[in-house]
């Protein structure tokens, strides 16, 4: 595989900041730093729903109904 150049790095961002403009491009950055917050706050929400439905399973040993003991 082959890694860019910082020379093509420095052309590609040329390009792209003509093509749209600083502040369009500025405003892009911040929607994807707000799409990453996002992502991260999902994760973690997820995980710790996870962790918190396995604890309440862990707890929970008693079987149901009556003891036939």
């Amino acid at each position: 595989m082959h890694m860019a150049s910082p020379i093509q790095l420095l052309l590609i961002a040329v390009v792209i900041l003509v093509l749209f403009g600083r502040g369009k491009i500025a405003s892009m950055m911040g929607e994807f730093g707000k799409g990453i917050t996002a992502f991260k706050r999902g994760v973690r929400e997820g995980s710790e729903e996870i962790e918190k439905s396995a604890s309440e399973q862990a707890r929970d040993v008693t079987p149901d109904g009556k003891d036939k003991a």
